[in-house]
């Protein structure tokens, strides 16, 4: 059991306390006010003139699947032979060990939600894990935890050099239409069989997913930069009635009204990068702001490596100085990040009841000489600073 003694404490949801107390007993946050009189046994952190604010979530990155500094042979993102593989599973890419997880933990992110890249129109499955764990399977939150969509520019330079389809814009959309027409059928075809063994289809780990994600279970992630494809993207949304988030959504702050209508999640980035590409020349910092101001819940990312992990407390507080709000920055690598990737119930702020992730900083979290001195993650010391 721990308690975190007269620390300035960002809950997130509820008050901000300028000296409060946090309980932590086993992976859980028991308490949080003004004053607690901690049970016999309790190890206290003397927290005062401290910042304690819940773990940092980053909502969309590629943490372990592309491993720093290891070029082709860490290199396991993007499956390029098939346009179409909602099946493969980010665990079965990711490498515990990557030293990505460390850098991030040190940093105060406790929480990556990584998978494959957008060379494919489906690219297969996210999921969300903590960054402290000796393995993939202790630091699973959920998985998984979205299926990958790609709109725009990277499948169809992929899949143009190989000279097969997508090459165009229109054919991308055409194949996730026709992937989950197939998985329709699929799941009519299931349903027929608990009248009739014999009606049965052959198993197929594609259409197992992809009826997930038509059942509403589990919601696209969709990679999209440009406002046409982020409009393309919409439009197959509500075609079949989907649960989805807009990834990247570099354009996004050109059509805010249209995303608020939508009802999708909003997740920014990365940011902090040169315009590498035709689709980023609308790349701002003002983005997340603009679209914050017009009502939408806002999550900011890295997309690591593009922009490595531990940078994301700087892009949300560069953020602040171009217009966001700086309670809605945090919150978008917060509340708001847990509430649009589905771990609002577990993450992203200081409650009872929740995950005891925590980050005890010297300082005000987006002030960029802040330092992290310790971390915690499902209630345990996860990392403290020696020097």
């Amino acid at each position: 059991m721990y308690g975190i003694k007269g620390a300035k404490i960002y809950t997130m949801t509820g008050r901000l306390y300028q000296a409060g107390d946090i309980l932590i007993q086993g992976d859980k946050i028991i308490d949080v006010k003004e004053h607690i009189d901690f049970p016999e046994g309790t190890e206290v952190i003397q927290a005062h003139g401290k910042t304690v604010m819940p773990g940092i979530i980053d909502a969309h990155c590629h943490v372990g699947m592309w491993e720093d500094g290891m070029g082709f042979e860490g290199s396991d993102g993007n499956e390029m032979t098939d346009p179409v593989t909602p099946h493969l599973r980010a665990i079965d890419g990711i490498n515990h060990r990557d030293r990505a997880f460390q850098e991030a933990l040190s940093h105060g992110i406790t929480t990556v939600v990584t998978g494959p890249g957008s060379a494919n129109v489906l690219g297969g499955q996210f999921a969300a894990l903590k960054t402290f764990g000796k393995r993939v399977e202790d630091m699973i939150i959920k998985e998984p935890i979205a299926v990958k969509a790609a709109f725009g520019e990277n499948p169809k330079k992929v899949y143009h050099d190989q000279q097969k389809a997508p090459t165009t814009r229109m054919a991308t959309a055409a194949i996730l239409r026709e992937t989950l027409i197939k998985a329709k059928e699929y799941g009519q075809k299931l349903e027929q069989a608990k009248q009739d063994e014999d009606k049965r289809p052959e198993p197929d780990l594609k259409m197992d997913i992809m009826l997930e994600v038509l059942r509403g279970n589990l919601p696209l992630k969709i990679h999209a930069h440009r406002e046409d494809d982020i409009l393309t993207a919409l439009r197959v949304v509500k075609e079949f009635n989907l649960k989805a988030t807009i990834d990247h959504c570099t354009e996004g702050h050109m059509i805010p009204e249209f995303l608020a209508e939508a009802g999708v999640g909003v997740i920014v980035g990365p940011l902090l990068s040169d315009r590498s590409k035709i689709e980023l020349r609308n790349m701002t910092f003002e983005a997340p702001g603009i679209l914050s101001r017009a009502g939408l819940k806002v999550a900011i990312m890295t997309d690591h490596p593009v922009i490595p992990v531990q940078y994301l407390p700087v892009c949300a507080a560069i953020a602040v100085r171009e217009g966001m709000d700086e309670m809605e920055a945090l919150r978008a690598i917060t509340i708001n990040a847990a509430n649009i990737v589905g771990l609002g119930d577990r993450l992203g702020s200081i409650e009872p009841g929740k995950d005891a992730d925590l980050v005890i900083m010297d300082g005000h979290p987006l002030e960029f000489m802040t330092r992290v001195e310790m971390v915690f993650v499902n209630g345990q010391v996860a990392y403290k600073r020696t020097a």
